[in-house]
């Protein structure tokens, strides 16, 4: 069904025609200027403060972030905190070009495997396209090599977000969405689906006791690659 079709069956129901010519100017660029919202001064910070307040707006919310200094650094990292969070060394992975690069065979006893997560998987390796310094919220767009069955599935999930993908505010995540790719048809482009994930899954609606993993998965652990390492290196501690 078109959308043409579709908005003319609400006109219908509604009893309205099409929206005068000065009305439908005015939608028409809104749409096509994208104009900010308010935007909170707390993301308003030099680069590496933005970091930091991403770093520390995960862990408020209940993930763990480490800091590793490049992609070589990946399996040491998990395989370290899957032993000190007594998990089995078995991860499913999204089947992404940078996590597929890593050179695994330094830790021999992961068992990798790149596809959808399913029912029993415990541990998920997904990639984060942008991290939202003002929420310490994830961007995930529906993607073939980021299946959103990761983000849902399994127990623990693992993110690698790199630093230059963190940005302060989500409108200028929303601008890097827009300009990464065209559509022919539109000239725009948007994902069918974008999830966004702050913390791990969690609820408080039965007597107003939180409970982690109420809707996926109950850790969260953003593995964080420090590719501007000079702006890295004036964060404040902590």
């Amino acid at each position: 069904m078109s959308k043409d079709v579709i908005l003319g069956a609400i006109r219908r129901s509604l009893k309205r025609g099409s929206l005068p010519a000065d009305q439908a100017a005015m939608l028409d660029g809104r749409i096509a200027t994208h104009p900010r919202h308010l935007i909170p001064a707390r993301s308003r910070l030099p680069r590496a403060e933005q970091i930091a307040l991403f770093i520390r707006n995960v862990e408020k919310e209940f993930g763990t972030v480490e800091r590793i200094p490049d992609l070589a650094a990946v399996p040491a990292a998990i395989t370290d905190y899957l032993a000190a969070q007594n998990l089995p060394a078995k991860i499913v992975m999204a089947p992404h070009p940078e996590l597929q690069g890593i050179d695994w065979s330094a830790r021999p006893l992961l068992a990798l495997e790149a596809r959808r997560a399913q029912e029993g998987d415990q541990v998920s390796l997904q990639h984060a396209w942008a991290g939202v310094a003002e929420t310490g919220t994830l961007f995930f767009p529906s993607d073939p090599a980021r299946p959103a069955t990761l983000n849902l599935l399994p127990d623990t999930e693992i993110v690698l977000l790199r630093a230059s993908a963190i940005v302060g505010a989500y409108e200028e995540a929303w601008d890097r969405l827009r300009a990464e790719r065209q559509d022919p048809m539109t000239g725009g482009w948007m994902p069918r689906n974008l999830m966004l994930v702050t913390g791990p899954s969690r609820s408080a609606d039965i007597e107003q006791t939180l409970e982690l993993g109420a809707h996926g998965p109950r850790r969260l652990h953003v593995l964080l690659v420090e590719d501007e390492p000079a702006r890295a290196e004036a964060a404040p501690a902590g």
